[in-house]
């Protein structure tokens, strides 16, 4: 008797574990706050190893600001200010990005030629809750898409509204590619980016950035919704500690998005 009740032990205590080391669905996973890089917090404070253990898919940055960040089917992709896009050290530091395990719950094709606001309007309309998560992915092939990508900073770090008047723009004609990213809630104003946010790379890993503007001609939409939550701080208390975090930079992430 005694040996069968080992045996059930130990089959429940393999269950449990394999089942604590998947990354949970319907969650977005985000380290650091849109204000604090706003106000210049560019130290990263999680490896890029870190992060994919939250989720497969995303966006975001890396230390010292140094590109755009794309997360897609579980690889990091780093796209510098040369326009290039880089495959990083997972060892490398990020000190914002979110990320999620996309597994997509509305699927449809574009109904036709949208310019980027349309295409915003048209995820809303097949996702109209506003105050849920949405991760996004657009696969298709589009006539212009107009990216940025900024360059690392060296310290004392300027605010991001500072960095991206030197920003660097990509106008890319004709191509195929995935754009990545996020809608959130009104409510996550001062932690991420209320709206649309969303970065695009190319199918052929070369080219890619921050979305500014688009074309789609034509392509597939995937939606996740996620009404989960995590905000991961640094674990270091100082390196937040001398941001003032009460001021309303609306205004300033307007500037720093479009």
């Amino acid at each position: 008797m005694k040996k069968y009740l080992l045996v059930f032990i130990g089959v429940i205590f393999i269950l449990s574990f394999s089942g604590c080391s998947s990354i949970p669905e319907n969650r977005v996973a985000q380290r650091s706050t849109i204000d604090a890089l706003l106000a210049g917090a560019y130290d990263g404070s999680m490896s890029c190893r870190q992060l994919l253990e939250y989720g497969d898919f995303g966006i975001g940055t890396f230390d010292r600001l140094d590109g755009e960040m794309i997360v897609l089917d579980g690889e990091i992709y780093q796209i510098k200010s040369d326009g290039k896009v880089y495959n990083p050290d997972l060892s490398i530091m990020t000190p914002f990005a979110a990320v999620s395990s996309f597994r997509p719950d509305i699927i449809f094709t574009i109904p036709g030629r949208l310019d980027y606001a349309g295409l915003e309007s048209t995820i809303d309309n097949y996702a109209p809750n506003q105050n849920e998560f949405i991760a996004i992915k657009v696969t298709g092939r589009f006539s212009r898409m107009k990216v940025r990508s900024v360059p690392a900073q060296q310290k004392p770090y300027p605010p991001l509204v500072e960095v991206t008047k030197k920003q660097k723009i990509f106008e890319i004609k004709d191509i195929e590619g995935s754009i990545v990213g996020f809608r959130s809630p009104p409510f996550v104003k001062g932690i991420n980016v209320p709206g649309y946010h969303c970065h695009f790379l190319s199918d052929d890993r070369n080219q890619g950035g921050h979305i500014l503007d688009c074309e789609i001609i034509s392509g597939i939409v995937e939606l996740d919704s996620c009404n989960q939550f995590l905000l991961i701080l640094p674990e270091d208390s100082d390196s937040l500690e001398d941001i003032d975090l009460s001021p309303d930079r609306s205004i300033e992430l307007d500037k720093v998005e479009n």
